[in-house]
């Protein structure tokens, strides 16, 4: 995928052809670099595993194969100058898209076994563990929203279009959109949730990361407890989030346009999160390890223990 990636941005640079109104190259780019997030957070969170290593190895070869047959049809598909996704043109067309659908379903199934594996680990460090599975979980959910995209859109029928399936909801794919993601701005868009879903494989783990580094300096975190309730608020925000998205994308509407009950909702998310983070701090308790005590071994007054 590394190299894919690489490969992809050299066609970025050198190749001006251009695919549903996006620079023909941006696909397998972009596909390249999220499998390399990917894949490396699964590698990690398989190294967490106290038992059940050779399923999570096989699991993890799985996932890693399915991904690598998905980038050569979408890579190859680029080459011919045709779209890889929701393509039935032709038969060979067809052929193709109806292999990458079961590598995504095959992908999809190794990363549940991976999921069911975490699930049922014993993970010391509590906020790291169920980090580690509600990004999982949370990624599955982002996943199979792919499911969603290739069912066939307003004027598209089965066995008599080109194209059966789209990632713009409302609008056509191929119009006005977001620089970089290339997200619709005048129509829902499933590529949102998919990405925010997915995506929560990597950042609900590097929350763990900033609260541990963040510990030796703040009190309150070195509560083991305070980084567990953290994580668990984070986690609720992202699924209420995920859902928010989604249902706005499925309603056709543009994340820059979002209507007075997308907005509303977006509100109680936010005001959830800050009461949430306030109640974990406040239930701090200063570790033993941490009291301060008097020359003499007796407790020191109050004003002075951290």
């Amino acid at each position: 995928m590394a190299v894919l990636a690489v490969v992809s941005a050299v066609g970025l640079l050198v190749d001006d052809r251009v695919l549903v109104g996006a620079p023909i190259w941006a696909k397998p780019f972009k596909f390249a670099v999220s499998f390399v997030a990917y894949c490396l957070s699964l590698a990690w969170m398989l190294s967490l595993l106290p038992g059940g290593r050779r399923v999570g190895w096989w699991a993890g070869t799985v996932v890693a194969l399915a991904s690598l047959v998905e980038m050569v049809i979408i890579t190859g598909q680029v080459v011919r100058g045709k779209r890889s996704h929701f393509n039935r043109a032709t038969p060979f067309d067809e052929a193709l898209f109806n292999a990458m659908a079961v590598t995504v379903v095959i992908l999809w199934a190794g990363t549940l076994v991976v999921a069911v594996l975490l699930l049922r680990a014993r993970i010391a460090d509590r906020a790291s563990a169920w980090a580690v599975r509600c990004g999982i979980l949370l990624a599955l959910a982002g996943a199979a929203v792919g499911f969603l995209m290739t069912q066939p859109a307003p004027g598209q029928r089965r066995g008599v279009s080109k194209v059966v399936g789209a990632h713009s909801v409302g609008v056509p794919d191929g119009g006005p959109s977001m620089p970089l993601t290339g997200w619709s701005t005048t129509g829902g868009d499933l590529r949102i949730p998919h990405f925010f879903g997915m995506h929560a494989l990597q950042l609900l783990p590097l929350l763990v990361m900033v609260l541990s580094l963040l510990a030796p300096r703040f009190v309150r975190l070195a509560d083991d407890r305070v980084r567990l309730r953290l994580v668990l608020v984070a986690s609720g925000a992202y699924a209420g989030v995920f859902a928010l998205v989604l249902w706005q994308a499925l309603h056709g509407q543009p994340l820059t346009g979002p209507d007075g009950a997308t907005s509303a909702v977006a509100g109680l998310i936010l005001a959830a999160v800050a009461l949430g983070t306030y109640g974990s701090l406040r239930a701090a308790r200063t570790p033993l390890s941490l009291r301060a005590t008097d020359a003499e071994g007796a407790p020191a007054p109050k004003d002075l223990v951290p």
